[in-house]
């Protein structure tokens, strides 16, 4: 699989705004997602200029930011906020609160009014089960399902996604996400899934050459780099 052959629409997933416009203009990448955690390990302090600077930066291409409240109230109003910021502009809801409980009851509210949604944090088929349930509006939204969190906890998500497409197909507006990608493999599994969308990190990015590479040429690009190494430490055994 070579990556002009993906079907698949790769989203950028950070909080370096520089890191997005450069994504941005090499064109590779169809939109980008982002969240409270990566943000703050970027030193973000004002939420709201930060997003309107990475807008400015993206071309036009979808962009997801998220809530930050825990009560559901609250995140209506930030998500009718945030939602006013651009019409590329994904609000990202958590399946659930810190509580456990439901966001099922906002996400429907915020779907009949056609608000593009990213409903994150998602790992179990039920919640993708409730979701294509819950959604009514005509709006284009994401499913976030976090694959590689699945595959932290030592289980195979490629089942739970190809259920998950399954679960999803009645409703070709809400399109399959494959979240917390760790290594270029996981794009090929996602593709063939038929995920319609995958999150990459900007170090996951820059090992896009290395799809479909060929494992001959693969090996003595190692035999190359150890030895370049071990001559430029100027280690010696004899």
């Amino acid at each position: 699989m070579k990556f002009g052959d993906l079907k698949i629409k790769i989203f950028a997933d950070g909080a370096d705004v520089n890191e997005m416009q450069k994504a941005a203009s090499e064109g590779i990448v169809k939109g980008f997602t982002t969240n409270p955690t990566l943000m703050r390990k970027s030193g973000i302090s004002d939420y709201e200029s930060f997003a309107k600077d990475a807008l400015s930066k993206v071309n036009g291409l979808p962009i997801s930011f998220e809530v930050f409240s825990d009560d559901f109230d609250s995140m209506k109003k930030e998500a009718l906020k945030i939602s006013g910021w651009g019409k590329n502009v994904f609000v990202k809801i958590p399946i659930t609160n810190t509580k456990g409980e439901s966001s099922a009851e906002l996400i429907k509210y915020l779907s009949d009014k056609n608000i593009n949604l990213n409903i994150t944090a998602m790992l179990t088929l039920e919640q993708v089960k409730l979701m294509s349930e819950t959604f009514s509006g005509d709006n284009e939204s994401i499913i976030s399902v976090f694959a590689g969190r699945i595959a932290d906890t030592g289980v195979d998500p490629v089942p739970y996604m190809l259920k998950a497409k399954e679960i999803l197909i009645s409703k070709p507006k809400l399109k399959l996400l494959w979240a917390s990608s760790r290594e270029v493999l996981n794009i090929a599994q996602a593709e063939e899934c038929g995920c319609d969308i995958i999150t990459v990190t900007n170090d996951l990015l820059k090992k896009l050459n290395m799809l479909g590479k060929d494992l001959k040429e693969l090996s003595l690009d190692t035999v190359r780099m150890f030895y370049n190494d071990a001559s430029s430490a100027g280690y010696k055994i004899l």
